[in-house]
């Protein structure tokens, strides 16, 4: 099958650069990407069109580290540090994917919200309940929404209502891993909560699973101070962090490391050294106290950054929203350092190419990828007859748009939105 989009196109294949056409063209075959450009190609000319007008198409967005088990608690129980919010609030919330109706429930809705706002690819953190995280998976491939999702791992210092002894984090992982054949676009991701919640016996285990099973690992680096003294605490052998992974097997290419907020110069080159993606989560950042990352640092050295919303540290699940709290946030932090702030054209990067790429993807509406991208209606932002240049439209949607504001949402090759 042969879909031809007519809008105004906007893709980015390099960091700050925008590609614009207006009037111009986007054509999938079967559901992947074989033409963008300002003009149709003659083999395509006569072909039904589908014609979004002087709406904007975008590449949809990827969010790469989020909690969908805490999505219950969105925008609730901010007012505390990172260790004290587990303890009050994450931990009992994601306690109650025991009950598989109710996790069914909650992850309907989430896999909803993501979709009607743009988000077709995810990496995502379920809970420690290897049945809730299949329902996740379900839902996800059942309504077009693709990624990796992660059953937790964590047996120790954990909550009353939420731990798991080491032999049932085992067991619970693999039949979880058994339960995951079934799925095509949704892929498990070994998720060790984090250092803390683990034991070396644990850690030792997943990092053997990563490699006898080829799995990709999603976890968190250098959030929080509290975070970290307890990491030194309980590894007095490590000098950094991210070397409690490394001495696993779990530190490897493709693994995911959220907030990197503390990283400095020799954590940071090991994450080049391993091809690791650091993602940046500015608005939980914010929100628990964690600190201002220093994102142009680690794209000025060449690391791979990609955006999180990190819900529910962050307190927002579009990605258009986190992109403008990733440009504010790296404002506070020029103001702080005199480091360059991010500009819209670097945030959109990060929340579409740079998490694209994690699978498999060639930057931007690339020919040879699966067709995942937004149609936006911005006619009702703004005043009538401003005609904005492409790029300052875009801009104008981090700080305007609304899920009603997307008309259309195609995931995978696949239309998830719009008629």
């Amino acid at each position: 099958m042969t879909e031809i989009i007519k809008g105004n196109v906007i893709h980015t294949t390099r960091l700050g650069e925008l590609t614009c056409f207006e009037g111009g063209w986007l054509v999938s075959v079967d559901g992947v990407i074989a033409y963008v450009g300002q003009t149709l190609p003659e083999e395509y000319v006569g072909l039904p069109v589908t014609d979004y007008g002087d709406m904007l198409v975008l590449q949809s967005f990827a969010d790469m580290h989020l909690h969908g088990a805490q999505y219950p608690m969105l925008a609730t129980g901010l007012d505390l540090p990172l260790m004290d919010w587990l303890t009050a609030y994450a931990f009992p919330t994601e306690s109650r994917m025991a009950d598989n109706d109710y996790a069914r429930m909650v992850y309907r809705k989430l896999v909803r919200e993501l979709l009607d706002n743009g988000t077709t690819r995810v990496a995502m953190f379920a809970s420690l309940h290897d049945e809730a995280t299949l329902i996740l998976m379900e839902e996800m491939e059942a309504a077009g929404l693709t990624g990796y999702v992660g059953k937790v791992n964590m047996d120790r210092n954990n909550h009353v209502l939420l731990q798991e002894t080491t032999e049932e984090s085992k067991a619970s992982t693999l039949r979880w891993l058994e339960g995951c054949r079934k799925f095509k676009n949704v892929k498990p991701i070994l998720t060790p909560r984090f250092t803390p919640s683990c034991t070396d016996e644990l850690m030792a285990w997943l990092g053997e699973t990563a490699r006898e099973r080829d799995l990709y690992v999603h976890s968190h680096l250098s959030e929080n101070d509290k975070e970290m003294e307890l990491v030194a605490q309980l590894h007095p052998d490590c000098s950094q962090y991210w070397e409690t992974y490394d001495k696993f097997g779990l530190w490897k290419d493709h693994t995911i490391m959220a907030h990197c907020v503390h990283s400095d110069a020799r954590e940071r080159k090991a994450m080049r050294d391993h091809n690791v993606l650091a993602v940046h989560c500015p608005d939980s950042n914010n929100n628990i106290c964690s600190g201002v990352a220093p994102v142009r640092i680690l794209l000025e050295e060449g690391n791979w950054v990609a955006l999180g919303s990190d819900i529910s540290g962050g307190a927002h699940l579009p990605m258009l929203e986190v992109m403008a709290i990733a440009v504010s946030t790296s404002k506070t932090r020029c103001m702080m350092t005199g480091d360059r702030p991010l500009n819209a054209a670097e945030a959109y990067y990060l929340a579409t190419t740079a998490g694209h790429c994690y699978f498999g993807d060639q930057p931007g509406f690339a020919p040879g990828n699966p067709l995942h991208a937004v149609v936006v209606d911005d006619s009702s932002i703004g005043v009538p007859g401003d005609h904005l240049p492409l790029a300052e439209r875009l801009e104008r949607l981090f700080y305007r748009a609304k899920s009603e504001h997307i008309k259309a949402v195609y995931s995978a090759g696949r239309k998830v939105k719009g008629e």
